[in-house]
C-alpha cells in the first residue's frame, strides 16, 4: 500500500489503510498465539509481588467499569490499562520483539483490553488492531534505532508505546488526522530507562504505555489537539529520543514488507525471566539431557556470551526475585536445581534458597567476541538473540560437555506449541488463584478467537474469587 512521505502522516495512513490480509494466510493464527500468550502474563502478574501497591494503588483513583482480569477489582480505562500493562511485564515473562527490542504485546494488549467493555470488539478485529499496531511501532522502531536502547532507554516504554496507539487508533478507526495526533500526543509521554529494570518499577513502565496510549486516543476523541507531525519534527521525537543513527526515512518502506508479526515473528517465552538468559537456560537442559542432572557431579559450569549480552543482566548475586529475573548466574543454578522451571522458580523464597548460593561458586559467565563473530546482523539484535551462547559443564568424572544454542525456545524459529502455551496458561492462572477449570475453557475460548463476537465475554470469566486468591497466595 503507497503512503506519502511524511512519517506522521504514513503511518496513520497504514493504520487507516491497511489490509491485514496482505500479512498472509499465517497471519491470525500467529497473532493469536501472541494474544494468548499475553492474556497468560497478565493473570500471572495478578498473583506477583506487583499486584498488592498497584491495586492499592488504583483503589484510591476512583471507581471504574473495567474488570481487572485476574483479580476481583474493577478501575476506569486508563488506570485498567496500567494495571494490565504493569502484570503483562511483572514476571518477564511476556513476548520479545528483538528488532525492537522490547515486548509489544504487554503494552498493546492490556491497551486493547482496557478498552473493549464500554464497546464491545470481536475476536477479528482484536487481532487486526493488534497486528497493525505491532507494525507501526515494529517499524518505527527500525527508524529510531538500537543505539537508543544501548543509550539506556527501556524500549517496551519508549517505542512500543507507539504500537498501542496505533492498535486503538485502528480499533476507533480514528481519521488519519486524528491517528497523527493522537500519536504526537503519546510522544510527549514516552518513558522508560533500564536502570530500573530488577525492581517493580521495570514493568510499570509497560503499564504507563498502555495508560499513555489509552489516554491519547481518548483525548484525541474529544476533541483534544496536538501536532500532526511530533514525531518528525525539529524538537520532536527523534530528535529528543534519536541518536546520530536515526533515520525517519527508514520506516515507511518497511511497513508491511514483510508484517512483523510473520517476518522476523514474535518469541514467545518458555521461561518467566529475561530473554537475555534463555538460550544459557536450555543449554544447561541440552547438556542435562545427555548427562542426567547436573548436581552431584558438576566441578564448573561456564557459559560464554557476547559482548554486550550481560546489559540486561545486572544482578550477580540477587536477593530478591525481580533480581533473580535480570541475573545469569541465578538462571543458571535454578536451571540446575529445578530442572523445570516455573513462576515458582522466580519467586524470593526460591532466590534465597541455600542450594541456590552453594552453586555460585562453581559457575562462571563471561563475554566472547568469537560468540558473535558469525552474526551478520550482530549490531541489529538484542541481548536475547545476538551470536550464539556456549554453555560448558566440566563434570567431577573428568569428561567436559559443551552445548552451543544459537536460538532460545519459543522464537519463532522454535515455536512454543499450543500445548506448550496451555501449560504456560495454566501455570500463570493457578498463580493468580483462577480455577483451573475455568481457565482451561478460557485458553481453548480464546484459541478461537477470530470467531468471537465480544472478546470481553472471553475475559470476564478470568477474576478469582477473594478465597481462590487467598488459597493461591498459601
Amino acid at each position: 500500500m503507497p503512503v506519502s512521505a511524511s512519517l506522521s502522516l504514513g503511518l496513520a495512513e497504514f493504520v487507516k489503510n491497511a489490509d491485514i490480509a496482505d500479512a498472509g494466510e499465517d497471519a491470525v493464527e500467529l497473532a493469536k498465539r501472541v494474544i494468548v500468550d499475553t492474556v497468560a502474563v497478565i493473570l500471572s502478574g495478578a498473583g506477583s509481588e506487583v499486584a498488592g501497591p498497584m491495586l492499592d494503588y488504583v483503589s484510591r483513583m476512583g471507581q471504574g467499569a473495567v474488570p481487572l482480569i485476574g483479580t476481583d477489582a474493577s478501575a476506569s480505562a486508563p488506570a485498567a490499562a496500567l494495571v494490565g500493562g504493569t502484570f503483562g511485564a511483572a514476571l518477564d515473562f511476556d513476548d520479545v520483539l528483538s528488532m525492537m527490542p522490547g515486548h509489544p504485546a504487554a503494552v498493546i494488549m492490556p491497551a486493547l483490553i482496557a478498552q473493549c467493555y464500554d464497546a464491545p470488539i470481536s475476536g477479528r478485529d482484536f487481532v487486526d488492531a493488534y497486528i497493525v499496531g505491532l507494525e507501526v511501532g515494529s517499524k518505527l522502531s527500525q527508524g529510531v534505532g538500537i543505539r537508543h536502547y544501548q543509550r539506556g532507554y527501556h524500549t517496551t516504554g519508549t517505542i512500543a508505546l507507539f504500537c498501542a496507539v496505533a492498535a486503538l487508533a485502528r480499533r476507533f478507526d480514528l481519521t488519519v488526522d486524528e491517528t497523527r495526533m493522537a500519536m504526537s500526543l503519546a510522544a510527549s509521554t514516552a518513558s522508560g530507562i533500564q536502570a530500573n529494570f530488577g525492581t517493580m518499577t521495570k514493568p510499570l513502565h509497560s503499564g504507563w504505555a498502555a495508560q499513555s496510549a489509552v489516554i491519547a486516543v481518548d483525548l484525541v476523541r474529544a476533541g483534544f489537539t496536538a501536532s500532526l507531525s511530533a514525531l518528525e519534527d525539529k524538537g520532536g521525537y527523534l530528535s529528543a529520543y534519536g541518536t546520530e543513527e536515526s533515520d525517519a526515512g527508514k520506516v515507511l518502506p518497511l511497513l508491511g514488507n514483510p508484517w512483523t508479526i510473520v517476518s522476523p515473528g514474535i518469541a514467545l517465552k518458555k521461561f518467566p525471566t529475561c530473554y537475555a538468559t534463555h538460550r544459557a537456560i536450555d543449554g544447561v537442559a541440552e547438556i542435562e539431557r545427555e548427562v542426567g542432572p547436573l548436581l552431584g557431579q558438576l566441578e564448573k559450569l561456564t557459559c560464554r556470551v557476547v559482548p554486550g549480552a550481560l546489559l540486561p543482566l545486572r544482578f550477580n548475586r540477587p536477593r530478591t526475585g525481580l533480581e533473580g529475573k535480570f541475573s545469569m548466574p541465578y538462571g543458571l543454578a535454578v536451571a540446575m536445581l529445578d530442572r523445570h522451571l516455573t513462576i515458582a522458580s522466580f519467586e524470593d523464597a526460591a532466590v534465597l534458597r541455600p542450594e541456590i548460593w552453594s552453586l555460585y561458586d562453581r559457575i562462571e559467565v563471561v563475554e566472547d567476541e568469537a560468540c558473535g563473530a558469525e552474526d551478520p546482523d550482530y549490531n541489529r539484535k538484542s541481548a536475547g538473540t545476538r551470536g550464539f551462547v556456549v554453555v560448558e559443564a566440566r563434570l567431577t568424572d573428568g569428561r567436559t560437555i559443551m552445548r552451543r544454542v544459537d536460538t532460545a525456545p519459543g522464537h519463532p524459529r522454535r515455536p512454543l506449541s499450543w500445548a506448550d502455551l496451555n501449560t504456560k496458561f495454566l501455570d500463570c492462572a493457578k498463580s493468580c488463584g483462577v480455577d483451573a477449570g475455568v481457565a482451561q475453557a478460557a485458553f481453548e475460548a480464546l484459541k478461537d478467537l477470530e470467531k468471537s463476537a465480544d472478546v470481553a465475554a472471553l475475559l470476564r470469566p478470568l477474576v478469582p474469587s477473594a478465597k481462590r486468591r487467598a488459597d493461591a497466595a498459601q
